[in-house]
């Protein structure tokens, strides 16, 4: 395999959503030479995801032309960062094979995902996550006269929905957990963010439904019907398709693994979105979650900082402060219902990876000896969906990453031998 996949760069960026992106256009005027990676075939993150018939938002498709106009600026897609290689490098793959990429500074855009928890039946064909949804639409997926539910926490039900409807779904109900009270203090606070007040009357519908949520998925081979609990009521109603995810956690594990601290499930950062480790930033959804506006700004911080302009970082200070107020009201609405940790029965998967059931894990007392007792964690996914929904559960701290950080071919994994042996490769020319 040829050392020429190597790459050195001045300035790394591990994600391409809306905070990699501003963050790159920020420090390229600088003459940087600036790499991006993203595991996605195209650039624009989860809440940017590209694919037939997706009709990109306009900020979305000139904040990407204006990367790829940038002649300093290279995106290698579909890139998955599988390990980090002291002093200032990381492992890569990619189809055409692995390769190291050694950098002078580095900022993590690395994202959110979804947090699904267990209940009865969310294993069958036709479950998914809401946003897990809203992605395989985008993908293609034809869901033309299908039925829907969607159900659980957070503003990405009615965005899911509304992709949904639009690709010719019957959306049947959306299950919102969050509380009436909690969602009407949250909406008359909108006029602070008019934006986001005109987005929550579009994606507005009237089969909303607060302080319900789904308690258990019917069906044989696939799924047939849900079961949906409120206050005074439960509800079945058969569907073809359930989404359902509760909220975003955000994805910290290269941070962990390059030693960056971690405060309340995020990556830490200062007011330059400098992380606890030299040369390192991070912005977006894995600094906390607030949507595309605080990752954005969040990016244009970090990219400035990184290429030594940080008077002009800090006077972003203040529209960033406008939408962490924005994240904190989210928070506060939609924070999860204990009764939540009472869905799962007995015989529940929790780990579809390992198929650990709920009755394995709850007489543990943390991660390390479920894992000795049943192998919790340690599939594929390496305790990404169940490592969540376990700290949900029992209030067990997730486990500390260790590469690699994915399943990766052996080839990838010869790779850090190249950096022992190989003379360090030639940076990339701009815009190749």
């Amino acid at each position: 395999m040829s050392v020429a996949l190597n790459r050195e760069c001045d300035l790394l960026i591990v994600g391409a959503g809306p905070a990699g992106l501003a963050a790159a256009l920020e420090a390229a005027p600088s003459g940087a030479r600036i790499v991006i990676l993203d595991d996605n075939p195209r650039p624009g993150g989860q809440i940017w995801r590209d694919g037939p018939g997706v009709r990109l938002p306009r900020a979305a498709r000139r904040l990407r032309s204006r990367v790829a106009a940038a002649a300093n600026i290279e995106i290698l897609c579909g890139a998955r960062v599988v390990a980090a290689c002291p002093p200032k490098a990381l492992l890569i793959e990619m189809p055409e094979g692995g390769a190291l990429v050694s950098c002078t500074k580095l900022i993590l855009c690395t994202g959110a995902r979804e947090r699904l928890l267990p209940f009865p039946g969310w294993t069958l064909p036709g479950v998914t996550g809401a946003g897990g949804l809203q992605a395989l639409i985008k993908g293609g997926l034809d869901v033309a006269g299908e039925r829907v539910v969607v159900a659980g926490s957070g503003p990405l039900l009615l965005a899911g929905a509304a992709t949904a409807r639009t690709a010719g779904a019957k959306v049947l109900q959306i299950a919102e957990q969050a509380g009436r009270e909690a969602l009407v203090r949250f909406g008359r606070g909108l006029w602070r963010w008019p934006g986001k007040a005109l987005q929550a009357l579009r994606l507005w519908s009237p089969v909303y439904r607060a302080g319900s949520h789904v308690f258990e998925a019917l069906g044989d081979q696939r799924l047939e019907a849900v079961r949906i609990r409120s206050a005074d009521a439960v509800l079945e109603i058969a569907c073809d398709r359930l989404a359902c995810g509760f909220g975003l956690i955000p994805n910290t594990q290269l941070g962990e693994l390059l030693g960056c601290a971690i405060v309340n499930g995020a990556i830490a950062v200062d007011a330059l979105q400098a992380t606890s480790i030299a040369d390192c930033y991070a912005a977006g959804e894995c600094t906390g979650f607030g949507g595309s506006e605080l990752a954005l700004v969040e990016g244009r911080i970090a990219g400035l900082a990184a290429s030594g302009q940080p008077a002009r970082a800090a006077g972003l200070a203040p529209q960033r402060e406008r939408w962490r107020r924005f994240a904190a009201a989210l928070e506060r609405a939609f924070v999860l219902d204990p009764v939540l940790r009472t869905l799962p029965t007995p015989d529940t998967l929790v780990c579809r990876c390992e198929d650990v059931p709920y009755a394995a894990l709850a007489g543990c007392r943390d991660w390390v000896e479920a894992k000795l007792a049943s192998r919790c964690g340690m599939g594929a996914c390496q305790g990404r969906t169940c490592g969540a929904a376990v700290e949900f559960l029992f209030g067990w701290s997730p486990p500390a990453p260790r590469p690699p950080l994915f399943p990766v071919r052996t080839e990838t994994l010869l790779r850090l031998a190249d950096r022992r042996h190989s003379p360090p490769a030639r940076p990339a020319e701009p815009g190749r």
